[in-house]
């Protein structure tokens, strides 16, 4: 049956046909086996077990073989060579395995004289397709070429360059997610949505690519297109997951595993996993969806602001999604899955979600700094009151120390130049000289000099500093009948901290007082000597002794006692007081350096 083509007519829209099937190597329609068919027409119905060839031959009346037409074929799955009375006007690059894919977009060609015949043309098209991925062809539009031609833009709109904005946006918001992931690992939300992303761009080319390329096979893109559904649907249940801020570890490893085995199989067995797809595919379609509607109804009862707009954006593909499931399993004979129209929405309003939940995390963390700042604040002026009052403890421990010190120093120093005084004016005739008094006072004087002397210099000649004890200590000792041999070697150019140098005095000090006070010796043989790095000092007489032969005193012997193992321990060593045969030796051993 043919219907006849006027210039500045409607278009003329043919549904009827006849087809017959071939051979993959035919390059010529048979001359038999011609049936009637209805457009579209998806053969496996008609001939399940046919991979191959079927040739669909259509007629058209053409008043006017000088006017122009355009025609358009809606649909050829999956490669096609195009004839018109008997000429060539197109073909796809492969009839044959790897099959070109020129289902994904429609076909407008210009026909113009000579090409057409004045009265009956005839359109034969050439249609290789595979039983297990729905062969099929499409309505023809002849007609005006501007007519048709505007058809032909908008079905290409829908069916092509809307999956190819769809996979655009899929591929940005995928990179810009992943780039959230990367600078912020812990936030595992943004990861999986990246995967989901990934694979639903793998998933996508499906739509807009025409070779299967890099497989050898029309089986193997099928199987490799089937295993990224399964991946991105596993990816965006366990996105959801995390959205709605939960966890099942044992389900996502399952999952995952099962995504996995399906993608190590899509690469190893393509000839069984392509043709057999849906057997895995189904059971994944509906999970996805049945996932994707259980979230929506828990978000917009349970769930927060963002999670609600998450709710309403997947609802958009779940009312498209019956509708394009019926088409991609052939329940329904159709040529465009409208998801597309739905799908750059959802992408966006996802986009949006995302983006607004990293803001919010933004400023949360901002919201955090400035809390953060007032706490540091607050405890910086805690922190400054308590080194305040630290610093006062500390300089009214100072001064206690201070105080100590000036005790121990009274002791040590002024205190045995005034027992010594005390002794001499006691064993003096009562007729005692003006000068042999002023002379007691001048060595107290001199006793308080060496304390300022040695506290106002910053480093004291240690050398000069013993001469002048040496000085007091033996006319304290003379007085008593106490001969005092002194041994100072290697001091020249030494000094110590003013410290360090009052308590070696002070420690010497307080050794020969005790050698005055309670030795009732002879001889006191006094040794200060530098060895190296190390001070040594010793001072031994020949009096009665430590009581008991102790090697030093208890710790509560005395306060001279005290004072000087102090001091020693200051000065970095250890006072030793040992019994002699005949008399008492204190040795001590000190570091230079402080």
């Amino acid at each position: 049956m043919s219907t006849t083509v006027r210039a500045q007519t409607m278009p003329l829209v043919i549904t009827h046909a006849e087809a017959a099937r071939g051979q993959w190597n035919d390059t010529a329609p048979p001359a038999n086996g011609w049936v009637p068919v209805t457009l579209m027409d998806q053969w496996e119905t008609r001939w399940p077990d046919h991979d191959g060839v079927v040739w669909y031959k259509l007629r058209w009346q053409q008043a006017d073989a000088d006017a122009p037409v355009g025609l358009l074929i809606d649909y050829i799955c999956m490669a096609g060579a195009v004839y018109v009375n008997g000429s060539l006007i197109g073909r796809d690059r492969s009839l044959v395995e790897p099959l070109s894919r020129a289902w994904i977009a429609p076909q407008y060609y210009l026909l113009d004289a000579p090409l057409l015949r004045q009265g009956e043309n005839t359109l034969l098209v050439r249609v290789s397709g595979l039983t297990a991925y729905q062969p099929a062809f499409g309505i023809v539009t002849v007609g005006d070429p501007a007519q048709v031609q505007a058809q032909f833009r908008a079905n290409k709109r829908v069916r092509f360059d809307l999956q190819m904005l769809d996979t655009a946006i899929g591929a940005v918001l995928t990179a810009l997610f992943g780039l959230f992931w990367l600078l912020r690992r812990q936030d595992t939300t943004y990861g999986w949505y990246a995967a989901n992303g990934l694979f639903g761009l793998l998933y996508g080319l499906n739509w807009v690519n025409a070779s299967p390329w890099p497989f050898a096979s029309t089986d193997g893109w099928q199987a490799f297109n089937a295993a990224c559904f399964m991946a991105l649907a596993t990816c965006f249940g366990i996105f959801l997951l995390r959205f709605a801020e939960c966890r099942w570890p044992r389900i996502e490893r399952i999952a995952l595993g099962l995504a996995g085995l399906v993608m190590v199989l899509s690469l190893l067995a393509p000839q069984w996993m392509g043709p057999h797809r849906n057997v895995f595919v189904l059971p994944m379609m509906v999970l996805y969806y049945l996932v994707s509607a259980v979230f929506m109804i828990w978000a917009l009862r349970h769930g927060r602001a963002d999670q609600k707009v998450l709710g309403l954006c997947i609802a958009i593909p779940l009312l498209t999604a019956l509708y394009d499931a019926g088409v991609y399993l052939g329940l329904i004979r159709a040529d465009t899955f409208i998801g597309s129209f739905a799908s750059p929405l959802m992408l966006l309003g996802l986009g949006f979600v995302l983006a607004h939940r990293f803001a919010t995390t933004m400023r949360r963390m901002e919201g955090f700094n400035l809390e953060l700042q007032r706490e540091v604040q607050t405890a910086t002026a805690q922190l400054a009151t308590t080194l305040n009052q630290q610093h006062a403890l500390e300089l009214a421990h100072s001064r206690a120390g201070e105080r100590l010190q000036l005790v121990r120093d009274l002791h040590d120093g002024f205190g045995g130049t005034l027992v010594g005084g005390i002794a001499r004016l006691e064993q003096a005739p009562d007729d005692v000289s003006k000068a042999r008094i002023i002379d007691l006072l001048k060595e107290m004087r001199d006793d308080l000099r060496l304390v300022i002397d040695t506290t106002a210099q910053e480093q004291a000649d240690l050398a000069a500093l013993i001469a002048l004890l040496r000085h007091r200590a033996s006319r304290l000792l003379e007085a008593a009948d106490i001969d005092a041999h002194w041994q100072v070697d290697g001091l020249d150019g030494l000094h110590l901290e003013p410290a360090r140098s009052l308590d070696l005095l002070r420690l010497l000090q307080e050794a020969l007082t005790n050698v005055f006070k309670h030795s009732q010796a002879s001889r006191v043989d006094v040794q200060v000597i530098r060895t190296g790095a190390r001070l040594q000092l010793q001072v031994a007489d020949d009096g009665i002794g430590l009581p008991g032969k102790a090697s030093i005193p208890a710790a509560g012997g005395g306060a001279g006692f005290a004072s000087m193992r102090l001091r020693a321990q200051r000065l970095g060593g250890q006072l030793q007081l040992r019994p002699r045969q005949r008399g008492t030796e204190l040795w001590l051993e000190i570091p230079l350096a402080a």
